[in-house]
């Protein structure tokens, strides 16, 4: 948000991650004082913190004065606004409402670029209704009563100050606690805590009567009647703004009168004081700063003595004082956000371990911060094994997470849209949670975390559209950062579409250009058009749609006791096996290009004639007949087909075939994985090639582990039988590994002695955490000579001045030579010591098929 600079009339300025052009900053808004739209902009960027909770997810009316607020003599033009024009950014949220005449769309102030480009569109006025929308776009009941106490002629604040306190003894006998707002105008306002369980109807009932009242009891101070002949000498009761058609401003907005005076909350003991006047925006601006926010009882959610509900039954005492009432108004909502009203219906606190959030509802938002500083709102999606497998994908929204339903999974290409249902939104709790939901429960199964981190909306219209870029975690099944738009269908209210979107920047990875037969940039809704979900598409799709499926670690105590498939665990490089008419290619999961390394696996006429995509894994079988994967490291490396012609014969290589995701041009990756092996073991048909069948193993999980361990296997692979192709990291596949084994990337070395002082020591290695490198200790075993001799020379070209991990103990400092963390390579280890180091780590060799991002935390 710029500070005042009447020099300057045109700036592009970033506010809370997004971009915005202010304009004609030096223009004068308020002539009386000289007040500049400079000064309009710092003053909301001051108040942000605290208006925004005030106003959050409530629509908002607008009231403009384009060119100042003029003069008494000459008032500016006032502009009153409720729809959004065409030229809204996207990235203003935003509510459609309905109404008699039409459907208006109302932005939410919810963040602080929105309210910096209201003040830049001169909106000098916001005012809100007393109640909510929901994540679908629907008005909530009220969570709060608003009383306008306006004098009438010959009447001032004294005796506005003097009602607000009969109307606060009121309004404590039945549970509410007000708060007073100096309106900026004559008069003040008075807030209370609701706790959403009645309707606008019902409240405005209740503030008639409470006016009512105060007019019977105190017929010389008090009136209800709106006609301006009963007022004179009077305060005004004004009740109505409780209709669900009316709105009040918000407290923190300026208003548009000569000079800026602003709606304040106030404290009780300041309504005491005879020196109380309307205050002013610098007067405020000095308010907050010192951390004074009288409101927070009200937009937190929290009253200070309670936040009971008026019930409609209940109705203020006619007897003489006012004081009385029918103790009504019991119980209310402090620990219950109404938008998680269905959520709690829906479970059983003593029979699910799912987040129940004892606390009430805070419009502070729980925000991932990144890199650069930028504050963004979280995401999780969660894989869910409940009666059908599907995925959960949860947007945080001012203190909740937003839910859909994803029964077929998170898509993975453009011309293809999923289905997305949405649900009740959850406690934010829920972005952790992970566990048994026991049956007999609502969605009863099995729920783990996917993927999490944080994402940036470029939309958001409750109940119609989001499109919004998501970044997961450097191990989640996102596999980093992707676009996607939910649309909903029109339809049922709870039918969506999500569709993913082209990335907004240059495109990176291993991707397909968008062609005319795929998607490319434009509105959310055309790439939806043009990518419908629709069945047994048989198009041949270009292999850049296609990414390995990776399995997450696992013991036996994940395994329910049905629904599983087992296979061996192969230690080699995993590889898509990607044909059409003419030629067979080997692509790693990384998207390199292999082929020419494994020329004996490319030869066509091993293969059948169509077109297809299949998955296995690339071994090299060592003396004792298993696979050896420091054997394969000769062939790795190898790219001239000379010197693949010489290491064919020394370094035999077969492929173990366990997955088809597309056949004759049909994408499979929907399937199930029972109904793809069968699949697969049509397709494959042995032809002399080194190609193999990866054997599923019947018998119980514990014997076939045994029986692994025996043969000297690396582990045991788990597949869910139900489980689809998701192409991303899933709990639908677990690897059960006997050797610990981590990949590292390796970001120093130290110098040998003896008979390796001219060679190297030790590796300094470490694990991707967030953007920095996690020290785990050094390797100094498990290296051949020939590693050895090259090991200095492949270190030598990767020099670096500064180390490139988080921290590393001195004494492995001391002589280290830092490299550039570009290499992966993989130990053995015996356990994790309590500081986070490998214990007794030995040296497996190179994972040229991996890159430092794809190195995870494999077990703790």
């Amino acid at each position: 948000m710029p500070e005042r600079t009447p020099a300057s009339s045109r700036e592009r300025v970033r506010v809370d991650g997004r971009e915005l052009l202010v304009t004609n900053l030096d223009k004068v808004m308020y002539p009386e004082t000289g007040t500049t739209k400079a000064d309009v902009l710092a003053y909301y960027a001051a108040v942000a913190p605290v208006l925004i909770p005030a106003a959050a997810n409530r629509p908002a009316t607008r009231k403009r004065w384009v060119h100042g607020v003029g003069t008494a003599e000459a008032p500016g033009e006032m502009f009153f606004q409720k729809n959004l024009d065409h030229s809204t950014p996207g990235w203003v949220p935003r509510a459609s409402i309905k109404h008699k005449e039409g459907t208006n769309q109302y932005p939410l102030v919810n963040d602080p670029a929105t309210l910096a480009w209201l003040a830049q569109t001169a909106a000098l006025e916001i005012h809100v209704p007393q109640w909510r929308v929901d994540s679908h776009g629907n008005a909530m009941a009220p969570d709060r009563l608003v009383l306008d106490l306006d004098p009438g002629e010959d009447a001032g604040l004294a005796e506005c100050v003097e009602v607000a306190k009969l109307a606060r003894t009121i309004l404590q006998d039945v549970g509410l606690d007000p708060v007073p707002v100096t309106s900026g105008s004559k008069g003040i306002h008075l807030y209370a805590s609701l706790d959403g369980t009645q309707s606008s109807e019902q409240i405005s009932e209740f503030a008639h009567e409470l006016a009512r009242s105060l007019e019977a009891d105190h017929p010389g101070l008090a009136v209800s009647d709106m006609k301006k002949s009963l007022r004179t000498g009077k305060v005004l009761v004004d009740w109505s703004q409780n209709s669900a058609a009316k709105t009040t401003i918000v407290p923190y907005s300026l208003r548009g009168r000569l000079r800026p005076m602003v709606a304040a909350p106030r404290t009780w003991r300041e309504l005491s004081s005879p020196s109380l006047h309307q205050l002013d925006y610098q007067e405020v601006m000095t308010r907050v700063k010192a951390g004074k926010d009288p409101f927070a009882a009200i937009s937190g959610g929290k009253g200070a003595g309670g936040h009971a509900a008026a019930r409609s039954g209940d109705r203020p005492s006619d007897s003489t004082g006012g004081t009385g009432g029918t103790g009504g108004g019991t119980g209310g909502g402090g620990d219950s956000d109404p938008r998680l009203g269905k959520y709690r219906t829906k479970r059983d606190p003593a029979a699910t371990p799912e987040p129940f959030t004892p606390e009430p509802f805070t419009a502070v938002r729980h925000r991932a911060e990144t890199d650069g500083g930028t504050l963004r709102e979280t995401f999780v999606i969660q894989e869910h094994h409940a009666s059908r497998l599907h995925f959960d994908f949860r947007l945080e929204r001012d203190g909740v997470l937003v839910s859909w339903a994803l029964p077929k999974g998170v898509p993975t290409s453009k011309t293809k849209n999923h289905l997305a249902v949405q649900t009740e939104d959850h406690p934010m709790d829920y972005a952790d949670f992970e566990g048994t939901i026991p049956k007999g429960q609502y969605g009863a199964g099995t729920v783990s975390i996917w993927d999490r981190g944080y994402y940036e909306y470029e939309k958001w219209i409750a109940g119609k559209e989001v499109i919004a870029t998501l970044t997961g975690q450097d191990d989640g099944g996102l596999g980093g950062t992707r676009r996607f738009a939910l649309i909903h269908t029109g339809q049922a209210d709870d039918q969506w579409l999500i569709h993913l979107m082209d990335p907004r920047g240059p495109k990176t990875g291993y991707s397909a250009p968008a062609s005319k037969d795929r998607p490319g940039n434009g509105t959310a809704e055309k790439q939806a058009q043009e990518g419908p979900e629709s069945g047994g598409a048989r198009a041949a799709r270009p292999a850049a749609d296609f990414t390995p499926m990776l399995a997450s670690p696992g013991s036996t105590a994940d395994l329910p006791d049905k629904d599983w498939q087992f296979e061996l665990k192969w230690d080699g490089v995993r590889s898509l096996v990607v044909a059409d008419a003419t030629q067979v290619r080997l692509i790693s999961r990384n998207g390199i290009d292999m082929s020419a390394t494994y020329p004996e696996l490319t030869d066509r006429s091993c293969w059948p004639e169509r077109d297809f995509i299949a998955d296995g894994e690339i071994i090299a079988v060592g003396p004792a007949g298993r696979p050896d994967f420091g054997l394969l490291q000769g062939r790795m490396k190898l790219t001239k087909p000379s010197d693949v012609a010489r290491a064919q014969p020394s370094t035999p290589v077969r492929l173990m075939l366990f997955d088809l995701l597309s056949d004759g041009g049909e994408d499979l990756r929907r399937l199930p994985l029972a109904k793809r092996r069968g699949r697969l073991e049509k397709f494959f048909q042995p032809s002399g090639c080194p190609v193999e069948l990866s054997a599923v193993i019947d018998g119980e999980v514990t014997h076939i582990l045994e029986s692994a361990q025996e043969l000297g296997l690396e582990g045991v692979m788990a597949k869910r039988t139900d489980g689809r192709y998701v192409g991303q990291r899933s709990r639908s596949w677990l690897k059960l590994k006997f050797e610990r084994t981590q990949e590292v990337v390796v970001g120093g070395w130290r110098p040998g002695k003896g008979g390796r002082s001219q060679s190297v020591g030790s590796l300094l290695l470490g694990i991707p955490d967030g953007s920095k490198l996690r020290y785990v200790g050094r390797v100094g075993s498990g290296f051949s000579m020939r590693e050895l001799n090259e090991l200095r020379q492949q270190l030598d070209a990767l020099p670096r001045k500064t180390s490139p991990f988080e921290e590393v103990p001195a004494v492995d400092a001391s002589d280290a030579h830092w490299v550039s963390a570009t290499l992966v390579g993989e130990v053995t280890y015996g356990e994790w010591t309590g500081s986070g180091k490998l214990r007794h780590p030995v040296w497996r060799g190179w994972r040229l098929d991996k890159k430092p991002a794809d190195v995870v935390l494999e077990q703790g």
